[in-house]
């Protein structure tokens, strides 16, 4: 399956002008708000028309305003799973399952039910009504109701964006289940660079209503350039690897990187797969001589590749680990105390990192 989206779209004073190819897997619309991710999602589902542009998914035309085509969304069979659940409130959840299934194919109905109700695990849920379940219950019942559908392409607008950390933290695998089991391809719109890093095959990076990346996700997170999308607090470095060995005993999993090996605390990891590592700015120390005593057990030896001032008094410095970037957020002061510049060898303290296995 291939969607291709090439369009302008006016919002008030917004403008989208949006170019860009969505495969199989999952490809992740990824940016800060505002950036048109939700103006993109709207238009591919059918609810926005575009002022101008063309959307075809294979073969078929979905909008074309110059030849004044334009496909409803109920024509598209897309699933779409939005920020809230949207269930039905008098409905329990096997009705409002059976919503979805109402859509599907006759001949299918019994076993995508039996399916979905089994990777989503839902089973236990099926005579509550909406009011009794949390949040992530909730999202689950929604994405089987759309997967019930049975949709060429599943939309999922930030799914995730209204759960705290805790039932995000329970509906991921859910999500790397549906990845991985059911080969729908997937829409992701998210600004969470944990939920991409985790879910994406491709990634879209938007900014002010057009496309400024896409590609390969471990190419795409690798990429310096990067971090000027994330949030502050999720800065940093976003590297991919394969699991070298599991300590279970200390719960520590090995992780080589292109040639410098990582330590990071995981409750469990399988030897030989692949896996990216999240190291935020703000987490890593730099020292000019490798330092002794330390209870970081991460010291990565490299050189400066270059260093980027701001004007909040913080300066972020990218250190070159056999080929692998670490970005480091220190003051200007620690710069210039240091007498740091591009191309001196330096050593990396990582203070923390979170594993991401996909």
């Amino acid at each position: 399956m291939t969607l291709t989206l090439n369009v302008q779209h006016r919002l008030g004073a917004f403008t989208l002008n949006a170019d860009l190819t969505a495969g199989k897997g999952v490809t992740a619309l990824f940016g800060r708000s505002g950036s048109g991710k939700t103006s993109v999602i709207r238009i591919i589902a059918g609810l926005t028309k575009p002022d101008q542009g063309l959307l075809t998914l294979d073969d078929t035309v979905l909008a074309d305003r110059a030849k004044r085509l334009f496909t409803p969304c109920h024509k598209r069979h897309f699933g779409t799973v939005f920020q809230e659940a949207r269930l039905f409130p008098h409905l329990t959840v096997e009705q409002n399952l059976h919503y979805g299934r109402w859509f599907s194919a006759k001949g299918n109905r019994q076993a995508d039910s039996t399916t979905m109700i089994d990777l989503l695990g839902i089973g236990d849920l099926l005579k509550r009504r909406p009011e009794k379940l949390s949040g992530g219950e909730k999202q689950r019942v929604a994405i089987g109701r759309a997967l019930l559908s049975s949709p060429r392409l599943l939309l999922m607008d930030e799914p995730l964006a209204a759960l705290d950390e805790a039932r995000k933290a329970e509906i991921i695998p859910y999500l790397e289940r549906l990845r991985d089991e059911t080969k729908i391809p997937i829409i992701y719109v998210s600004h969470s660079i944990s939920e991409v890093s985790r879910l994406a095959d491709q990634i879209v990076v938007m900014k002010d209503g057009k496309v400024e990346a896409t590609g390969p996700a471990a190419e795409i997170l690798s990429r310096p350039a990067f971090t000027a999308q994330l949030e502050r607090r999720e800065i940093g470095s976003i590297l991919s690897g394969s699991v070298a060995a599991f300590d279970g005993t200390h719960g520590l999993a090995t992780i080589r990187l292109r040639e410098v090996i990582l330590q990071i605390p995981a409750a469990s990891a399988a030897v030989g797969r692949a896996v990216r590592v999240h190291i935020p700015a703000r987490d890593v120390m730099l020292a000019t001589v490798k330092p002794k005593g330390l209870s970081a057990l991460n010291i990565l030896q490299g050189y400066i590749a270059d260093i980027v001032l701001s004007n909040d008094g913080m300066a972020m410095v990218h250190v070159d680990c056999g080929g692998d970037i670490i970005a480091s957020r220190i003051t200007s002061l620690s710069v210039e105390r240091l007498e740091l510049a591009s191309g001196k060898p330096i050593f990396a303290i990582i203070k923390s990192a979170a594993l991401d296995p996909y």
